[in-house]
């Protein structure tokens, strides 16, 4: 499989015969650590969409040019999966935002549960959400993904509960009677499936029942509790087979 870069700037109408410039730590990416040569065949894309296909005619530290053949325009997908990761203790909530974003989630929401060992304040949020977007960056590249997932604001429990209204709220519990696996998903139900997955020591009591008051089913996985670096990443497995991404 062709190599594939990133470049966000990338100019709506490019199409085959035009070419690309990949500028910065990609192009020092492509041409020092990947080794991309002249004449070999990659891929491009904006993470919004776009994907490309060319050959390198220049391959240099700072910049690497590409000469495009062929362009397809991929639509978001339909219902999207949302993973909600309430914030943990060491990496284990980076673990679970890696993984999800390989495995297809497309949007990505950083959760102060009451239970998180984790605390963002202000300042640590905004160096959170950027740690946690350039790991999903990374993620979507390496598994060759047309989109890239963007990276939300942290949100409260009660801005959790205020989405139930619109979205379909699913909150992996491992103590909930029903399984994720028999949930129906109606054709042509476009309301987003929100994966509300919840910190080491579980989504607390108070927070599980004002969820499923605003609307929010629980689910479980199975008959073993997951860790929560674990935990979204084999709901989403299961939600990929399910809309028969997979």
């Amino acid at each position: 499989m062709a190599l594939h870069f990133l470049v966000e700037d990338l100019a709506a109408d490019a199409g085959a015969g035009d070419d690309v410039e990949i500028t910065g730590t990609e192009a020092h990416h492509a041409a020092v650590v990947r080794r991309v040569r002249v004449g070999e065949t990659v891929t491009v894309g904006d993470g919004a969409g776009a994907w490309l296909e060319g050959e390198v005619t220049d391959a240099a530290p700072k910049r690497v040019v590409v000469r495009l053949t062929a362009r397809t325009d991929t639509p978001s997908p339909r219902p999207a999966i949302v993973l909600v990761q309430a914030l943990a203790k060491g990496d284990r909530d980076e673990l679970a935002v890696q993984a999800a974003t390989e495995l297809g989630a497309d949007e990505i929401v950083p959760w102060q549960a009451a239970r998180s060992v984790s605390r963002w304040d202000a300042a640590k949020a905004a160096k959170g959400v950027a740690r946690w977007q350039q790991i999903v960056r990374e993620a979507a590249k390496q598994a060759h993904r047309a989109w890239v997932p963007r990276v939300t604001d942290p949100v409260t429990s009660a801005a959790l509960a205020v989405r139930a209204g619109t979205d379909r709220v699913l909150v992996l519990e491992p103590t909930a009677s029903a399984p994720l696996s028999g949930i129906e998903i109606a054709d042509g139900d476009d309301r987003a499936l929100v994966l509300v997955v919840g910190p080491e020591g579980g989504v607390a009591p108070d927070e599980l029942e004002a969820l499923a008051a605003a609307g929010a089913e629980l689910v479980r996985l199975g008959d073993t509790v997951l860790r929560t670096s674990t935990a979204g990443p084999a709901a989403l497995a299961l939600l990929n087979a399910r809309l028969g991404r997979w």
